[in-house]
């Protein structure tokens, strides 16, 4: 059969992760690699079984080569644009890291070029594939709390003697707003929960902020503590509240981080009770209805799954010819959102979408 051929621009650590889909697949397979670190490049290469010709410093040498199909990249968010169009002028199809990019305009940008290619631009986002997230959006799907009225999101940072191994250059260009685009934990990080509240309510129409400062290295600082209120069509709202406690040890194999969800809606509640981390013992997904407390345990709860589900719904939907999740114009709407709450927060108003 055909094969999915894809190759990797920037294997950081993140790269890992976004790999294990692609290994497990017969229908697919890593084909190259590029990092401006060769060495991290020649290591990633012969972990994933690519051939010593197929690893590169500089990815326009690498996109020359026609037994690419798709380019997964994986570089500092202010990085992203450029290396999308490139790619789309190769031919390649596109899976960008989050956030797709700084600014709506580079976004439309990006968007435009992959339909006059003719080629697919996802805008790769993991949290909406997490199993238990999965779970609760099936419920709620199902009709078993009834209409979605609130969602509240909890993110707590703290720090783990298990946590990952993160090269100090990783950390450094996501405290540079000019990088990044905005803090790590309401822009880096915090797509993902933008993601959350778009995929379990639609788009907000209004977005109020605050977002605090703690320094937390001389001269570095977290943009924690902070709370972003959302307003959906319906009378309908959200909050997400993000917090970094320095002396909270957390349970973790990845990021030194946990995340809760609590969605309410006409006839019950549901909670995913964890994400990155395992900081409390309850079942992954709880739902309380008609005076009963249900609880779901069957699924798998490692962060690493959400990035499994991620890649195979892009290798299913490629060979079915179908549109894989996120789309580029979806992915410009939580762009959106994480926009609107910097915004917010340096105007001190609420921000209207």
């Amino acid at each position: 059969m055909d094969k999915l051929r894809a190759a990797f621009i920037g294997t950081g650590r993140i790269s890992d992760l976004h790999a294990l889909a692609y290994l497990d697949d017969e229908r697919a397979d890593i084909v190259a690699v590029c990092d401006s670190s060769i060495d991290l490049a020649h290591e990633r290469g012969r972990r994933w079984g690519v051939a010593a010709e197929r690893i590169f410093s500089n990815y326009h040498d690498m996109l020359a080569l026609d037994e690419i199909d798709l380019v997964e990249i994986l570089l500092p968010h202010h990085l992203h644009q450029r290396a999308t169009l490139d790619a789309l002028a190769a031919g390649k199809h596109v899976s960008v890291q989050k956030p797709m990019a700084l600014s709506l305009a580079q976004a439309d940008e990006m968007i435009a070029a992959a339909k006059e290619a003719g080629l697919i631009l996802k805008v790769y986002e993991n949290f909406i594939f997490y199993p238990p997230v999965q779970r609760a959006k099936a419920l709620i799907d199902n009709g078993e709390i009834g209409d979605p009225l609130t969602i509240r999101i909890k993110s707590n940072s703290g720090s783990s003697p298990t946590e990952w191994a993160v090269p100090a250059s990783a950390r450094a260009w996501r405290h540079n707003p000019e990088e990044c685009g905005g803090g790590p934990l309401l822009f880096d990080d915090g797509h993902h929960k933008f993601a959350l509240g778009w995929h379990f309510m639609g788009m907000a129409e209004e977005v109020h902020a605050w977002i605090g400062s703690t320094e937390i290295a001389p001269g570095v600082f977290l943009d924690a503590p902070a709370i972003v209120s959302w307003k959906f069509p319906g009378d309908r709202y959200g909050s997400l509240e993000a917090v970094y406690s320095p002396e909270l040890l957390l349970d973790t194999r990845h990021y030194a981080q946990d995340d809760r969800v609590e969605i309410t809606g006409t006839k019950g509640v549901i909670w995913v009770t964890r994400g990155h981390g395992k900081m409390m013992d309850l079942p992954p997904v709880i739902m309380h209805k008609d005076r009963q407390t249900r609880s779901y345990s069957d699924m798998p709860v490692g962060w690493e799954h959400s990035f499994i589900n991620s890649t195979r719904q892009f290798i299913d939907a490629y060979f079915a010819g179908e549109t894989p999740r996120l789309t580029g114009e979806e992915g410009r709407e939580v762009l959106q959102f994480a926009l609107a709450a910097q915004d917010s927060a340096r105007l001190g108003a609420a921000v209207k979408l």
